[in-house]
Protein backbone atom coordinates (compact mmCIF):
# COMPACT_ATOMS: atom_id res chain seq x y z
CA UNK A 1 0.00 0.00 0.00
CA UNK A 2 1.44 3.34 -0.80
CA UNK A 3 2.23 5.49 1.73
CA UNK A 4 -0.38 8.19 3.45
CA UNK A 5 -0.96 11.41 1.03
CA UNK A 6 -0.31 14.53 3.07
CA UNK A 7 -3.23 16.10 4.45
CA UNK A 8 -2.88 19.86 6.26
CA UNK A 9 -5.13 23.31 6.13
CA UNK A 10 -6.04 24.44 3.03
CA UNK A 11 -4.63 27.81 2.17
CA UNK A 12 -6.44 31.16 0.34
CA UNK A 13 -4.15 29.93 -2.89
CA UNK A 14 -6.06 26.19 -2.23
CA UNK A 15 -9.55 27.94 -2.18
CA UNK A 16 -10.71 28.02 -6.30
CA UNK A 17 -9.36 24.24 -6.83
CA UNK A 18 -11.22 23.07 -3.75
CA UNK A 19 -14.17 24.73 -4.79
CA UNK A 20 -13.73 23.44 -7.89
CA UNK A 21 -13.03 19.76 -6.69
CA UNK A 22 -16.00 20.07 -4.39
CA UNK A 23 -18.35 21.25 -7.17
CA UNK A 24 -16.66 18.50 -9.87
CA UNK A 25 -16.91 15.66 -7.34
CA UNK A 26 -20.86 16.24 -6.51
CA UNK A 27 -21.91 16.80 -10.03
CA UNK A 28 -19.85 13.61 -11.29
CA UNK A 29 -21.70 11.32 -8.52
CA UNK A 30 -25.23 12.61 -9.10
CA UNK A 31 -25.27 14.44 -5.72
CA UNK A 32 -26.18 17.91 -6.97
CA UNK A 33 -29.65 16.78 -8.70
CA UNK A 34 -32.40 16.75 -6.33
CA UNK A 35 -30.58 19.82 -4.15
CA UNK A 36 -31.46 23.32 -4.15
CA UNK A 37 -29.60 25.67 -7.25
CA UNK A 38 -27.83 27.42 -4.52
CA UNK A 39 -25.97 24.44 -3.14
CA UNK A 40 -23.46 24.51 -6.17
CA UNK A 41 -22.46 27.90 -4.66
CA UNK A 42 -22.00 26.77 -1.06
CA UNK A 43 -20.01 24.00 -2.15
CA UNK A 44 -17.71 25.97 -4.65
CA UNK A 45 -17.63 28.70 -1.73
CA UNK A 46 -14.51 27.28 -0.26
CA UNK A 47 -13.08 30.28 1.29
CA UNK A 48 -16.31 30.66 3.50
CA UNK A 49 -15.66 27.11 4.94
CA UNK A 50 -12.37 27.55 5.51
CA UNK A 51 -13.12 30.89 7.82
CA UNK A 52 -15.76 29.28 9.34
CA UNK A 53 -14.80 25.85 10.40
CA UNK A 54 -11.51 23.80 9.22
CA UNK A 55 -11.12 23.16 5.38
CA UNK A 56 -8.41 20.57 5.06
CA UNK A 57 -7.03 19.15 1.65
CA UNK A 58 -5.07 16.15 0.99
CA UNK A 59 -2.57 16.97 -1.87
CA UNK A 60 0.09 15.43 -4.29
CA UNK A 61 3.41 14.91 -1.90
CA UNK A 62 5.16 15.85 -5.26
CA UNK A 63 3.14 18.93 -6.51
CA UNK A 64 1.30 19.90 -3.31
CA UNK A 65 -1.63 20.20 -5.50
CA UNK A 66 -4.66 19.67 -3.65
CA UNK A 67 -6.58 16.25 -4.61
CA UNK A 68 -9.62 15.89 -2.52
CA UNK A 69 -11.03 18.43 0.56
CA UNK A 70 -13.20 18.15 3.67
CA UNK A 71 -14.89 20.20 5.94
CA UNK A 72 -14.22 19.39 9.62
CA UNK A 73 -16.53 21.24 12.12
CA UNK A 74 -17.83 20.86 15.78
CA UNK A 75 -20.90 21.12 17.12
CA UNK A 76 -22.61 24.84 17.07
CA UNK A 77 -20.35 25.90 14.13
CA UNK A 78 -22.24 26.89 10.90
CA UNK A 79 -21.17 24.12 8.78
CA UNK A 80 -22.32 21.42 11.50
CA UNK A 81 -25.36 19.77 10.58
CA UNK A 82 -25.82 16.77 13.19
CA UNK A 83 -22.99 16.95 15.57
CA UNK A 84 -23.85 17.07 19.16
CA UNK A 85 -22.17 17.27 22.27
CA UNK A 86 -18.83 15.49 22.32
CA UNK A 87 -19.14 14.67 18.90
CA UNK A 88 -17.42 16.26 15.57
CA UNK A 89 -18.41 16.07 12.17
CA UNK A 90 -17.18 16.50 9.15
CA UNK A 91 -18.89 17.51 5.45
CA UNK A 92 -18.56 17.74 1.56
CA UNK A 93 -15.67 15.32 1.37
CA UNK A 94 -14.65 15.31 -2.08
CA UNK A 95 -11.74 13.89 -4.13
CA UNK A 96 -11.31 15.46 -7.48
CA UNK A 97 -12.05 12.66 -9.94
CA UNK A 98 -8.97 12.00 -11.92
CA UNK A 99 -7.13 11.55 -8.44
CA UNK A 100 -9.47 8.53 -7.40
CA UNK A 101 -8.28 5.69 -5.69
CA UNK A 102 -5.08 7.38 -4.85
CA UNK A 103 -6.21 7.94 -0.77
CA UNK A 104 -7.04 11.11 -0.56
CA UNK A 105 -10.47 10.13 0.48
CA UNK A 106 -8.82 7.55 3.22
CA UNK A 107 -6.02 10.46 4.18
CA UNK A 108 -9.06 12.87 4.99
CA UNK A 109 -10.91 10.81 6.93
CA UNK A 110 -8.31 9.92 9.18
CA UNK A 111 -7.24 13.30 9.73
CA UNK A 112 -11.00 14.08 10.77
CA UNK A 113 -10.63 11.57 13.24
CA UNK A 114 -7.24 12.67 14.31
CA UNK A 115 -8.99 15.92 14.77
CA UNK A 116 -11.97 14.75 16.68
CA UNK A 117 -9.94 12.87 19.20
CA UNK A 118 -7.72 16.35 19.50
CA UNK A 119 -10.70 18.48 20.24
CA UNK A 120 -11.50 15.62 22.70
CA UNK A 121 -14.86 14.47 20.64
CA UNK A 122 -15.82 11.18 22.06
CA UNK A 123 -16.45 10.40 18.19
CA UNK A 124 -16.86 11.22 14.57
CA UNK A 125 -20.35 11.66 12.51
CA UNK A 126 -21.28 12.51 9.12
CA UNK A 127 -24.05 12.36 6.73
CA UNK A 128 -24.40 11.05 3.60
CA UNK A 129 -26.72 10.40 0.62
CA UNK A 130 -27.88 6.79 0.04
CA UNK A 131 -26.15 6.42 -3.45
CA UNK A 132 -22.90 7.29 -2.28
CA UNK A 133 -21.43 3.52 -2.23
CA UNK A 134 -18.17 3.94 -2.58
CA UNK A 135 -17.89 6.59 0.69
CA UNK A 136 -19.95 4.33 2.29
CA UNK A 137 -17.81 1.45 1.85
CA UNK A 138 -14.92 3.80 2.97
CA UNK A 139 -16.47 4.78 5.90
CA UNK A 140 -17.36 1.17 6.88
CA UNK A 141 -13.61 -0.06 6.23
CA UNK A 142 -12.57 3.04 8.65
CA UNK A 143 -14.27 1.37 11.56
CA UNK A 144 -17.62 3.70 10.51
CA UNK A 145 -21.77 1.94 11.88
CA UNK A 146 -24.83 3.64 10.49
CA UNK A 147 -26.54 5.80 13.08
CA UNK A 148 -30.04 5.07 11.29
CA UNK A 149 -31.67 7.41 14.21
CA UNK A 150 -30.27 10.25 13.18
CA UNK A 151 -30.74 10.10 9.49
CA UNK A 152 -32.70 13.43 7.77
CA UNK A 153 -33.80 15.32 5.09
CA UNK A 154 -32.20 18.51 4.74
CA UNK A 155 -34.51 19.36 1.59
CA UNK A 156 -37.67 17.55 0.17
CA UNK A 157 -36.01 15.06 -1.42
CA UNK A 158 -32.67 14.85 -0.47
CA UNK A 159 -32.64 12.03 2.30
CA UNK A 160 -29.12 11.90 3.86
CA UNK A 161 -27.91 8.83 5.92
CA UNK A 162 -25.83 9.19 9.05
CA UNK A 163 -22.57 7.15 10.08
CA UNK A 164 -20.64 7.85 13.73
CA UNK A 165 -17.36 6.36 14.27
CA UNK A 166 -16.26 6.61 18.09
CA UNK A 167 -12.89 8.95 18.07
CA UNK A 168 -9.72 7.80 18.38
Amino acid sequence: MPAPLPVRDARPDDFERVGRITVEAYRADGMLDAVEDGYELRLANAALRAEQAHLLVAVDPDTDEALGTVTFCLPGGPWAEISRTGEAEFRMLAVAPEARGRGAGRALVEECLRRAAAAGAGRLVLSTQPSSAVAHRLYERLGFSRLPERDWSPAPGVDLLAYARPAP
